[in-house]
C-alpha cells in the first residue's frame, strides 16, 4: 500500500533570527539531521516552514520544529540534544524535564532524564533497594547510576560509593599486567572515572577516593566483604559468572543501596559459561524491592549511526 503524502506550513512566532539559527544549525545542518530521523522533507524561507512526508511523520515533525525552536531561546541546539529530542518525539516519549521528580541535582551538576526510559530508571532507582539497568551501550545505565551514587553521598544518604567492574578481558587474574594494582584495573574502570569527573571534578574525585569514600574495584576484591550505607554499583555485570554474581548479590548490607548495569548482547565470556545477569535476572523480578529498567536501542544517546547499527545487530539476534 502506498503511503500517502502530505505537507504541512507553520510559522515560528516570534521572528528571532539567532533562534532560528540555533534551530537550523550552520548550513542547515540540524534540519538535515531532522528530516533523516523523522523521513520528511523540510524546506524554509526565514521563519516559515514547509514540511513534507508521510501522514504520520509530518505532524510529529512539526510539533517538534515548534517545540526546538522554543527550546532554542534558552538553550543551544547541538547534535546530541537534537538526538534526545527527536527521539522523544518519534518514540511517543513524554517525559516534563523541568518537573522536580526524576532531576538530580548535585552540588556541581544537575542531571535531568533524557528519554522515559531514562526517567523510570532514575524513578527506580530512588524507590527500590536493588535496581538493575540492562541494554545496549550509550542509554546512560552507568551515568545515570553514578549520577545518582554522588547525589545519594551529597544528601548524607550513604556514606561511600563503591564501584566494581568485571576484568573480564584478563580472566580477573590480572598479575601479568605491568604497575600496581590501580594500575593493572584503571583501563577497565575508566567509564566509571569519565562519568565520575564529570559531575564530581578531578580534584574532588581523587580526593575521595584518597579518603576512601570513593572505591573503584575489580569484582575479584569484593570477596569477603560486606557494604553498609553504601551506593553500590556493578558495571559491566553481564560479563559476571553466575558464581560472581551470587557473590556481589550477597554483599549487600544494611543502608545500602545496589544498581546492577549490563548490555546482555555484549557477552565476553567463553561460550560455555552463563552470564550470571542472565541468569539471576529470571528469578530478580519474584524478589520484593527490586526493579529492572530495560533500555532500547531508541533510548542510545549516541551519534544515530550508532542506533541504527545496534538496531541491525538485534535482527540479526532473532
Amino acid at each position: 500500500m502506498t503511503e500517502k503524502i502530505t505537507h504541512k506550513n507553520i510559522t515560528l512566532q516570534p521572528q528571532d533570527n539567532d533562534r532560528l539559527a540555533n534551530l537550523c544549525g550552520t548550513l542547515d545542518e540540524n534540519l538535515r539531521q531532522i528530516e533523516s530521523h523523522m523521513h520528511v522533507q523540510i524546506s524554509n524561507r526565514g521563519n516559515n516552514f514547509i514540511i513534507k512526508g508521510n501522514e504520520k511523520n509530518v505532524p510529529r515533525t512539526s510539533e517538534l520544529i515548534e517545540r526546538l525552536y522554543t527550546i532554542s531561546a534558552s538553550e543551544e541546539l547541538t547534535p546530541k540534544q537534537l538526538h534526545m529530542y527527536m527521539n522523544d518525539t518519534s518514540e511517543n516519549k513524554s517525559v516534563e524535564l523541568d518537573d522536580e521528580k526524576g532531576i538530580l541535582k548535585c552540588k556541581k551538576h544537575i542531571i535531568k532524564p533524557n528519554s522515559k526510559s531514562q526517567h523510570d530508571y532514575i524513578n527506580a532507582i530512588f524507590s527500590n533497594n536493588l535496581i538493575f539497568g540492562i541494554g545496549p551501550a550509550g542509554t546512560g545505565k552507568t551515568y545515570l547510576a553514578v549520577a545518582s551514587a554522588v547525589y545519594c553521598l551529597e544528601k548524607n544518604i550513604v556514606k561511600k560509593i563503591f564501584l566494581a567492574r568485571p576484568a573480564i578481558e584478563a580472566g580477573e587474574k590480572l598479575g601479568f599486567l605491568p604497575g600496581d594494582l590501580s594500575e593493572k584495573v584503571n583501563p577497565y574502570l575508566q567509564p566509571v572515572y569519565d562519568a565520575l569527573y564529570e559531575i564530581l571534578g578531578f580534584q574532588a574525585v581523587n580526593k575521595l577516593i584518597e579518603n576512601n569514600i570513593i572505591e573503584i574495584t575489580p569484582l575479584a576484591y569484593m570477596r569477603g566483604r560486606t557494604l553498609n550505607d553504601a551506593f553500590i554499583i556493578l558495571d559491566e555485570a553481564q560479563n559476571t559468572t553466575i558464581a560472581q554474581m551470587k557473590m556481589f548479590l550477597t554483599r549487600i548490607g544494611f543502608g545500602s543501596k545496589t544498581v546492577v548495569t549490563g548490555d546482555t548482547s555484549q557477552i565476553d565470556l567463553p561460550k560455555d559459561i552463563k552470564s550470571g545477569l542472565i541468569d539471576c535476572l529470571e528469578f530478580i523480578p519474584k524478589i520484593k524491592d527490586t526493579h529492572v529498567t530495560k533500555f532500547r536501542s531508541s533510548d542510545v544517546m549516541r551519534h544515530k549511526i550508532v542506533k541504527d547499527i545496534i538496531k541491525e545487530y538485534e535482527k540479526r539476534e532473532k
